[in-house]
């Protein structure tokens, strides 16, 4: 196994402090608190994305159907992974994470258990392998039936805009008409203090990741049907109808089904 670099800051780690997490070293420590001096709203960010993905996820099982997970890029794990809410409304839902990182495999073993009814499994495979991902997806999952994938914040991280899309053209070519994409990302337009920060972020030497406009994160979804509202900043999308009133963010997402 790879060993885990203590030495310098890991976007996957720092996720995990801003969303309230414990599995980072002092180097994270110091690079997330150093992004939030500069901008405190990452940490909102941080968790509306989390929020994000938790009403998408009970958007499927509930009104869509689906039963099948598939989430690339998983980060650590944190509060609401996509099989505890996936498997809290529907026990017998599937769900299959892939992460490259040595850390994520150490915790994802420990941590993302099952329901009896259900399977929660862990693939060890990069997001630039799309034909991997959905071969080791197959062992789990029947991707002869509908299956929602998952790329939240994870696209950002590949430097190339095209070959972005490419994954998400080659991993959506696998699933059968009736799977969904989840998919959410930092976005540019919304938020010039947010996009300050990240872009001095990305000049420290830590691993970058680059916020998109709207209109690049839409064309992610190219082909599908979108559920309404479309493509949205993240707290407007399907907000809790007891909450406070949503406020737009530098994080835009939504869902969209495959014809």
């Amino acid at each position: 196994m790879t060993e885990i670099d203590t030495s310098v800051p890991h976007s996957a780690r720092i996720w995990n402090l801003w969303l309230g997490g414990k599995d980072n070293y002092p180097v994270d420590e110091a690079a997330g608190d150093a992004y939030t001096a500069v901008y405190p709203g990452i940490v909102t960010i941080a968790r509306s994305s989390r929020a994000f993905l938790g009403r998408t996820i009970r958007y499927l099982v509930t009104e869509a159907g689906v039963r099948q997970f598939l989430d690339v890029g998983t980060g650590l794990p944190t509060v609401d992974n996509t099989h505890e809410v996936a498997q809290s409304l529907a026990p017998e839902s599937k769900i299959v994470y892939v992460d490259n990182d040595p850390l994520v495999l150490a915790h994802a073993r420990a941590l993302l258990t099952s329901t009896p009814e259900g399977v929660t499994a862990y693939e060890d495979l990069s997001l630039y392998e799309p034909e991997k991902i959905l071969e080791a997806a197959s062992r789990t999952l029947d991707l002869s039936r509908p299956t929602a994938l998952i790329l939240s914040g994870i696209l950002g991280h590949v430097t190339d805009y095209e070959q972005a899309r490419g994954i998400v053209r080659g991993l959506l070519a696998g699933l059968p008409s009736g799977s969904y994409l989840s998919l959410n990302e930092g976005s540019r337009g919304t938020d010039p203090a947010y996009e300050q920060a990240q872009d001095a972020y990305n000049e420290t030497g830590a691993v970058p990741y680059f916020l998109r406009p709207v209109d690049q994160i839409t064309a992610y979804f190219e082909g599908l049907d979108l559920v309404e509202p479309g493509i949205v900043s993240v707290p407007l999308w399907h907000p809790e109808p007891a909450g406070e009133e949503p406020q737009p963010i530098g994080q835009h997402g939504g869902l969209g089904r495959k014809p």
